[in-house]
């Protein structure tokens, strides 16, 4: 039986999808939350066929609809004793502004809000697995645009990269409140940024941003390159120590001084502990 339990979000492509056949060969039992079943089901069928183990599952789980991320947890719940790993894995850049079926600016939402909220549902089986939390984050995130009287973007100008950065930038302090809240409790988080990966990310965007998506694509990494700090920080044994940090290239890295800022930090956790109130009852 595999000994290391591991859910992941947004396994169907890319990095994740990289990340989740990895850990496969590696004996984990693989939980894949997935948006789209059909395609987690052939993804779950090629890596039970490539790697020979069985404890591959499939759950469905869209990240901008809180009721679907409660529900998730839920089935989780009702078949988990514990979680060793969980990788926050899915997230996205939208060309134009959209919201989430709660009303949330869906950059905000997919990136952030609803791996919060499975975070916060999944605690107890988080705690008993003394369990590590890897955010994806990206150096996008020194490009954030801070505003958290206008955190849905309702009141300023949308800009597909400006939110991104703002979400990735969330993602380092949702790392480090993690660690600052729940150390004690068993649970470690780190964040990082898994490269200029070549896959389908930011396809629709429009402006500079795809000029600049074009003149980089030669200089990209894969996938599976792409994916080895997830790998390293899921695998690695003794890191513990560094619980709160972000990690590039498998080391701990210096972030935005920005990404460091203690107040808005806490303002983030006490903003989406707000917005995921109603969920997790």
């Amino acid at each position: 039986m595999p000994f290391t339990t591991t859910i992941i979000t947004g396994a169907t492509s890319g990095i994740g999808k990289e990340t989740a056949l990895a850990l496969a060969k590696k004996e984990h039992a693989v939980y894949m939350l997935v948006r789209n079943i059909q395609k987690g089901e052939e993804l779950r069928q090629y890596i039970i066929s490539t790697t020979k183990n069985k404890h591959i599952y499939v759950i469905e789980c869209d990240l901008a609809d809180l009721e679907s991320v409660r529900n998730a947890a839920g089935v989780l719940k009702s078949s988990l004793l514990g979680i060793n790993i969980l990788i926050n894995n899915a997230g996205g850049i939208f060309a134009q502004r959209q919201e989430s079926k709660n009303g949330n600016e869906m950059t905000f939402a997919v990136n952030h809000l609803g791996h919060f909220v499975l975070v916060q549902c999944l605690l107890p089986l988080l705690e008993r697995g003394h369990a590590r939390v890897i955010n994806v984050s990206s150096e996008a995130h020194r490009m954030a645009k801070l505003n958290f009287k206008d955190i849905n973007w309702l009141k300023r100008p949308y800009s597909a990269w400006y939110a991104y950065g703002t979400a990735k930038l969330f993602n380092i302090y949702f790392t480090r409140s993690l660690a600052v809240k729940y150390g004690s409790k068993g649970i470690s988080a780190f964040a990082l940024h898994p490269g200029l990966v070549n896959t389908s990310f930011g396809t629709d965007i429009t402006g500079w941003g795809k000029w600049f998506l074009w003149l980089a694509r030669p200089f990209m990494i894969t996938p599976e390159a792409g994916a080895q700090t997830t790998i390293y920080l899921a695998t690695a044994t003794r890191i513990d120590a560094k619980s709160g940090k972000y990690f590039k290239n498998k080391r701990p890295a210096k972030t935005s001084s920005l990404a460091t800022d203690e107040v808005k930090r806490n303002q983030l956790w006490d903003i989406s502990m707000n917005l995921a109130g109603p969920f997790l009852v």
